[in-house]
C-alpha cells in the first residue's frame, strides 16, 4: 500500500522537526497537495528543471528537497518567468514539493553531524556554533496502581521521557491510597460500579522535553491499565536541551591543514576547494557547517576551533579571519548534497517499518552551478 503524503511528512518531521528551524526559514509542503498517495519520492538538495524532469521520468509525485523553491510570498505566478515555468511542469504532472532546510541542518543525525562524522569530529564533546532551539521540559505526574508502576515507568523510558543531563530512566516515586468510586457505563480495571474502592498507587513524576511530550504522554496511557488516568502534565523552569546550527569538536585524530584540505576534497567529492591559512599548520579542533557560513567563522574560532569547514566565503571575511588566526576550508555550498542519499536511505527505512510500498530514491543529479576550469 502506497503511503499517504501526510504520512510521509509525519515520518519526515521525526527526522528533522519543524520547531528546529531558524525563524522565517520556508519549511514544510511548499507546492502541490500532501492528501494523496506518493508512489515514489525524489529526494534531491535543489529543484531545478532538471531535477523536476528526473521526478518526472522516474514517476515521483513527491520531491523532498533541502532548498526552498518559494522563498518569499507570492503576488503572482507569472509563467513566461523560469520559476513561473518551474511551477507550472510541477502542477501539471502533480508533483509536490516539501522542503527540509534549516531543520534538517540543526536536527540530531542531520547535516552537520553528518559533516562532522565525515571529517573525523569525534561524538564526545561536540556541539553546536549557534543555538536556534532549547527544548522546553514539563514534569508529568502519574498515578499507578502498584502492580503497574514499572510498567509505566518503563514506558515514559523508552519514549525518551526521564533523560536529565547524561543520565536517563530518571524518576521519583511515592507510594500511597488512591480512592475512585465508578461511576454509570464505566468498566473498571479495579473495583465495581457505585463502590469507593481505595488502592494502593504510586505517584511517578518525571521529566518530558517538550519535543516528545505527545508521545510520552500517548505511552503511558496505552501501558496504564486505568480507562480514566489521573495524571499532571506542567512546565518546569529548567532548561532543556539545547539544538543548534553547525558543529564543533576536537578530531579523532589530529592532522595539518594540508591533509585535512585532501580529506574534505575526498569527503565530499569536490575537486577544488578554497583555502584561508598555512597548510602546514597543525588542527586538533574543527567547526563544521553546510551552506553559507560566513556569519559563523566568529563562533568558530570563540568555540576554540581551528578551523572551519563552509561554503561561501567572501573576500573580506577571509581577510578578517587571517587577521584573527582563524583557518577556513571552502569546498562550496553544494556538500550539502549528502543530504540526498542519507534522508532517502532512513525515509525508505521508515516507510518499510509501515510496510509502505512507496519508493524513494535520491536524484542523480548535480544541482553545483559553477564549473572548475
Amino acid at each position: 500500500m502506497f503511503a499517504k503524503g501526510q504520512t510521509v511528512a509525519q515520518l519526515m518531521e521525526q527526522l528533522a522537526p519543524k520547531h528546529y528551524a531558524v525563524e522565517g526559514d520556508r519549511i514544510g509542503l511548499q507546492l502541490g497537495t500532501l492528501s494523496k498517495p506518493i508512489t515514489k519520492v525524489l529526494v534531491a538538495l535543489d529543484v531545478t528543471d532538471a531535477v523536476v524532469d528526473e521526478a518526472i521520468e522516474a514517476g515521483a509525485n513527491l520531491i523532498i528537497a533541502h532548498h526552498a523553491i518559494i522563498f518569499r510570498p507570492l503576488a503572482k505566478i507569472d509563467t513566461s518567468t523560469p520559476a513561473g515555468r518551474l511551477y507550472e511542469k510541477l502542477i501539471k504532472h502533480d508533483i509536490a514539493v516539501y522542503i527540509a532546510h534549516t531543520n534538517l541542518d540543526v536536527t540530531d543525525g542531520g547535516i552537520n553531524d553528518w559533516m562532522a562524522d565525515m571529517l573525523g569530529i569525534a561524538a564526545e564533546g561536540r556541539t553546536s556554533l549557534e543555538e536556534v532551539h532549547t527544548d522546553k521540559l514539563y514534569k508529568l505526574v502519574v498515578f499507578v496502581p502498584e502492580t503497574h508502576g514499572e510498567l509505566v515507568q518503563q514506558a515514559l523510558w523508552n519514549a525518551g521521557a526521564g533523560a536529565i543531563g547524561n543520565y536517563d530512566s530518571c524518576s521519583f516515586v511515592i507510594e500511597g491510597t488512591g480512592t475512585f468510586r465508578p461511576g454509570a457505563n464505566t468498566d473498571p480495571f479495579i473495583g465495581k460500579q457505585g463502590k469507593l474502592e481505595q488502592v494502593k498507587e504510586v505517584r511517578i513524576e518525571t521529566v518530558v522535553p517538550h519535543s516528545i511530550h505527545r508521545a510520552a504522554v500517548q505511552a503511558m496511557l496505552k501501558a496504564h491499565p486505568y480507562e480514566e488516568v489521573a495524571y499532571d502534565l506542567y512546565p518546569i523552569d529548567l532548561k532543556g536541551r539545547s539544538f543548534g546550527l553547525g558543529r564543533v569538536g576536537k578530531l579523532e585524530q589530529p592532522t595539518t591543514m594540508g591533509e585535512l584540505v585532501e580529506r574534505v576534497k575526498a569527503a565530499f567529492e569536490v575537486p577544488y576547494v578554497r583555502v584561508v591559512g598555512d597548510l602546514n599548520a597543525p588542527v586538533k579542533k574543527l567547526a563544521v557547517l553546510g551552506g553559507s557560513g560566513a556569519k559563523y567563522v566568529r563562533a568558530a574560532s570563540f568555540a576554540g576551533a581551528d578551523v572551519l569547514v563552509t561554503g561561501d566565503i567572501d573576500y573580506h571575511t577571509a581577510h578578517d579571519a587571517l587577521a584573527d588566526g582563524m583557518m577556513i576550508i571552502d569546498p562550496g555550498h553544494n556538500v550539502e548534497k549528502i543530504m540526498k542519499q542519507r534522508v532517502a536511505d532512513w525515509l525508505a527505512a521508515r516507510l518499510a517499518e509501515r510496510k509502505s510500498t512507496t519508493e524513494v530514491v535520491a536524484s542523480s543529479l548535480s544541482t553545483e552551478p559553477f564549473q572548475f576550469v
